[in-house]
């Protein structure tokens, strides 16, 4: 009885410190301090992040990892960065392009096997290739391009990413930076200085005192001042320092010169240096991926409990859920603080608000019923979008600023913030009928038999959440009209994306009106909330897949292949559920 009470709050208290552990910084490397110049405030795509952020964000692009193995050492972005940077001949032979096209690994002379991860170097000889056969498919309309017109396009992006990155402190191929300092001036010099501001994919120098907040610099629009008579700045001459000391395996020299740096913005503008420290520490945590890790377990516990020691194992599952919950609440709430917007700003926060909505409402109907149903939900609908949110991730900064169009008004936060919250009600809902149809066929191949009180437990759960995702559906619907009219002068103006949340209220309110009406009942009720899955697919991601519309800023088409077969899936489930299972009969009671 003790160990029955005891272990759920062990395995919490065992998920929690795996959150702490994440959360403490980062030892040194080779003995540089790595992860306190990745912490230097920088100013990238408008808004100012840390170094690690622009570390973290290129490599998703380029390698769809956060870090990788090379040379039996795991290397992380902020060090490949540096070496990027600094050490441009040991970076070019890290495997970091994956390209997974045939036809691809046919125009730079590579055959398909089982690598699927390139060197700069292997794409060195065929860059001019690349370039021309990019040129050509940009010229085609996103939606008409072939596999491998998408795919080079694609590409040449990130290899230019990586390109710029590569000149955005020194040029790849000369001295380095303190060679630039030496012959500012000159006349070779000129051509250098505006390559520099040319391919800069960030400005690292902060406002002098005095200047606009804005008034970043890069490395070479400061050395063109300096050309111009303005004083050099101190800032280049510590990182010339850092970048010679990085570059000869001088850690000592390297660290002092970041020491410097730091104490230097800090003086200056504490602020920023406070915005980097918080956002680095956020991506040091990465607590959308522990609660990924920890709604596993207890998707895992809850299998296991069903086979064995349920009275300790489902408890256990329930515990590390909440865990979970808590750490994807922590994210949400951190990634709100950082910046100051609602948690609601573009597809990927989407995803992972759609997914905390979810969770919530499955704690709640776990509490409420205490059937294991509302855990297994609740976990496998947080694992499952922010798995979604983990694809999304790669195609950028996920904290980019806001498009002027969604950076408005208090009606529009709400109007996002409410809609989402529908579309976690609307999902679950058909999270819950998935399982129920899960559960009825289990139960008939295995000749269980039928449980009419779970089964009507199921419906019920179900039918709540419909009754709430309808609720916000409507009201953000029409917070979304409020809106629109302030911003384009017009309440309705049937665009795709309005049509898409019309549909999801009005397939809500079919499904309750068929209920009360008689018209379904318990397996139809279940089919039709599958079937909310795939309209809420379609108006969530599907519409921004027309490019069409004011509500088009998020697009993407790498997501239509996985839109297809989530599709496909949900209308296999709905057969599934609507078809009779065998041997699901109840029971006789003994004596009957």
């Amino acid at each position: 009885m003790k160990l029955a009470k005891l272990f759920p709050w062990l395995a919490a208290a065992l998920a929690l410190a795996s959150v702490v552990t994440a959360m403490l910084p980062s030892g040194k490397v080779r003995g540089f301090a790595i992860g306190r110049f990745a912490s230097l405030p920088v100013l990238e795509g408008g808004r100012v992040k840390p170094m690690d952020s622009v570390a973290r964000n290129s490599l998703l692009v380029i390698r769809s990892q956060q870090e990788f193995r090379y040379q039996g050492h795991t290397v992380s972005a902020d060090e490949w960065l540096l070496d990027l940077m600094f050490r441009p001949t040991v970076a070019d032979q890290q495997p970091v392009f994956v390209i997974n096209d045939p036809d691809v690994l046919g125009l730079i002379g590579l055959k398909q096997t089982s690598n699927r991860y390139f060197t700069f170097n292997d794409l060195g000889p065929h860059l001019q290739e690349i370039q021309d056969q990019a040129q050509t498919a940009s010229a085609i309309d996103p939606k008409q391009r072939t596999r491998f017109q998408s795919a080079v396009v694609n590409l040449f992006d990130r290899v230019y990413l990586y390109y710029k990155l590569r000149n955005t402190l020194q040029l790849a191929g000369t001295p380095g930076l303190a060679f630039e300092l030496q012959t500012v001036g000159t006349p070779d010099a000129a051509q250098r200085q505006a390559d520099l501001v040319r391919f800069a994919q960030f400005r690292i120098l902060p406002p002098l005192p005095g200047q606009s907040p804005d008034a970043w610099q890069s490395v070479g629009e400061a050395l063109q001042s300096a050309a111009a008579g303005s004083p050099l700045r101190p800032d280049l001459t510590l990182l010339a320092q850092a970048s010679t000391a990085y570059a000869t395996g001088d850690a000592q020299g390297f660290n002092a010169a970041t020491r410097q740096l730091e104490t230097r913005v800090e003086t200056g503008h504490p602020a920023f240096v406070r915005e980097a420290d918080h956002e680095a520490l956020f991506n040091r945590t990465q607590p959308f991926y522990l609660g990924m890790v920890i709604y596993v377990a207890a998707l895992l516990a809850l299998f296991i409990s069903w086979m064995w020691k349920p009275e300790i194992l489902q408890p256990t599952a329930f515990a590390l859920l909440v865990v979970g919950a808590l750490v994807h609440t922590f994210g949400l709430a951190f990634r709100i603080i950082l910046q100051g917007r609602p948690p609601v700003t573009n597809l990927y926060s989407s995803a992972v608000f759609v997914g905390w909505g979810a969770v919530i409402l499955g704690i709640v109907l776990e509490r409420l019923y205490k059937k294991g149903f509302g855990t297994a939900v609740a976990a496998a609908a947080g694992f499952a979008s922010l798995i979604v949110a983990q694809h999304l991730a790669t195609d950028g900064d996920t904290m980019e600023m806001m498009r002027a169009v969604l950076d408005s008004n208090f009606w529009l936060a709400t109007h996002v913030v409410t809609i989402t919250i529908g579309y976690s009600g609307t999902f679950l809902a058909g999270a819950l009928a998935i399982g129920y149809t899960f559960w009825r066929w289990i139960r008939g191949l295995s000749g269980a038999g039928e449980d009419r009180e779970t089964a009507r437990a199921l419906v019920d759960m179900t039918y709540g959440v419909i009754c709430f995702a309808l609720f916000f559906s409507f009201v953000g619907t029409v917070l979304g009209g409020i809106w629109a009219d302030q911003s384009w002068g017009r309440f309705w103006g049937w665009d795709p994306k309005e049509n898409g949340a019309l549909l999801i209220v009005l397939w809500n309110a079919i499904i309750l009106h068929a209920r009360w009406a008689g018209y379904i009942r318990e397996r139809g009720i279940m089919a039709m909330a599958i079937f909310g899955n795939i309209i809420t697919s379609l108006s969530w991601f599907g519409v921004n897949m027309l490019g069409v519309g004011l509500h088009s800023y998020g697009f993407t088409d790498s997501g239509f292949t996985a839109l297809a077969v989530f599709i496909a899936t949900q209308v296999v489930m709905m057969g599934l559920c609507l078809m009779p299972v065998p041997n699901l009969a109840s029971k006789p009671r003994p004596g009957a």
